[in-house]
């Protein structure tokens, strides 16, 4: 199967919270997207890995994602590497993504900007044929997506584009607060973390908001790319109100 889309995250939960309303919006213009998180979360404070499994493909479901995957490398131990460089271009290879997302390479989480390096790499390197990696003892295909760009955790950027998620903020909610252990639960009895603080979500609803204001919408999520992003400007004056 192939995707028009891939989110690669650090943890479940990232791709939901950075840019699920984007990756619905996609979904519902019958576009094929998929997410792959590189580790199970296994070193969070609340819950476990098992149940944060659970809860990731809850969230996909209600993303409408066609595929979710998991590469099981060692949560707080993403290495620059060849064995996790392959696992990456393995996986662009085998599903051909148009377009790839990654985390913005500085954030206070190392295991993000980890992720942002390898897939960084591995958006170059897989497009290279001589670098041969092989599924199911069948050689890949080399194949480079078109465009890598970064989505928004922790630390902000000044955008390159904002999607309007108008539409697709609730459902968005929905999908995080399909992770119940890590988000904020007046009866839980876990330890309180960055993010299950009753702050978090509405920091999330609040960035939300602020970015649908700079487009004149309800609610956006940014992003970020190195390469100078094409414009249709016929297109945009028509979709104009």
């Amino acid at each position: 199967m192939n995707l028009d889309v891939i989110a690669f995250t650090a943890h479940p939960d990232d791709a939901e919270l950075a840019m699920g309303g984007t990756l619905l919006k996609l979904a519902h213009n019958n576009l094929k997207v998929g997410i792959i998180d590189l580790t199970r979360g296994e070193l969070g404070t609340r819950g476990s890995a098992e149940t944060r499994q659970k809860e990731a493909f809850q969230a996909a479901i209600i993303l409408k994602t066609a595929l979710r995957e998991n590469l099981h490398i060692p949560d707080g131990d993403i290495q620059l590497n060849k064995e996790n460089l392959h696992k990456i271009i393995m996986t662009i290879r085998k599903y051909r993504p148009k377009i790839i997302f990654a985390p913005y390479f500085n954030d206070r989480h190392p295991d993000h900007i980890a992720v942002s390096r390898l897939v960084k790499k591995a958006y170059f390197f897989s497009g290279l044929p001589k670098i041969k990696t092989f599924d199911r003892e069948k050689q890949q295909e080399a194949f480079r997506p078109h465009k890598l760009y970064y989505f928004m955790q922790t630390y902000t950027f000044k955008p390159s584009f904002i999607v309007d998620i108008s539409d697709t903020f609730e459902a968005k909610m929905k999908a995080m607060r399909a992770y119940e252990s890590q988000f904020y639960n007046p009866k839980s009895t876990e330890p309180e973390t960055f993010i299950s603080k009753p702050g978090f979500i509405k920091f999330i609803e609040s960035r939300a908001e602020f970015y649908g204001f700079k487009i004149g919408k309800s609610y956006g999520e940014p992003f970020f790319t190195e390469e100078d992003v094409e414009l249709d400007l016929a297109q945009a004056i028509r979709n104009l109100v």
